[in-house]
């Protein structure tokens, strides 16, 4: 490296740290007559059309179990006002309490699948696993998304990004650039 440079080397484990996926999510899972729910960060849109998210959710996660036997999910987009519930669920397990109850979360019936949804969340995306070969060597599922509902009334519409160490970031201003975006000017639909 030139030593004019102040760039460092930074161990390979710490990816994450640079490259964090999108906002941070809560996945809802039900099975046998009880939903659980779990925060997740490690979550990718993989395509459009259909559209497909890749997500990452290993056997150490309570959630698991539901989700291999029932093929089917609910990712819960939260903003900044539930910061301290999102990082509080990610801290502790469905097998031992019900995260609804302890959490004060409103489970709501989703159309499309079994996992409910969660009322205090900004949008909820039910899913389906289109793709689970990479589960058993990566824990990465693809899921399909079949339906989405929307908080449109909702004023409160900023996400969390985690940075991977316990800081957050919040979305803040946005950069409007849609006149430069000639080749994704179909998906400049406002939600």
């Amino acid at each position: 490296m030139d030593e004019g440079s102040a760039m460092k080397d930074v161990e390979p484990s710490k990816t994450y740290r640079l490259l964090e996926s999108g906002p941070i999510v809560l996945v809802t899972t039900a099975r046998d007559g009880r939903a659980n729910v779990m925060t997740m960060g490690f979550h990718m849109v993989i395509q459009h059309g259909p559209p497909l998210i890749g997500c990452v959710i290993g056997p150490w996660d309570f959630s698991h179990a539901a989700l291999t036997a029932t093929g089917e999910c609910v990712i819960a987009i939260p903003t900044v006002d539930l910061a301290r519930t999102v990082v509080d669920i990610g801290n502790c397990s469905g097998r031992s309490i019900d995260k609804f109850a302890r959490f004060g979360l409103t489970a709501e019936p989703a159309r499309m699948v079994g996992a409910p949804l969660i009322r205090e969340c900004i949008a909820n995306l039910e899913c389906r696993i289109a793709d689970d070969r990479l589960a058993a060597d990566y824990n990465l599922f693809i899921l399909e998304v079949l339906a989405i509902r929307y908080d449109d009334a909702r004023e409160e519409r900023r996400y969390l990004h985690h940075n991977g160490d316990g800081t957050f970031t919040v979305d803040g201003r946005t950069l409007d650039l849609r006149e430069r975006m000639v080749q994704w000017k179909a998906f400049q639909v406002e939600l």
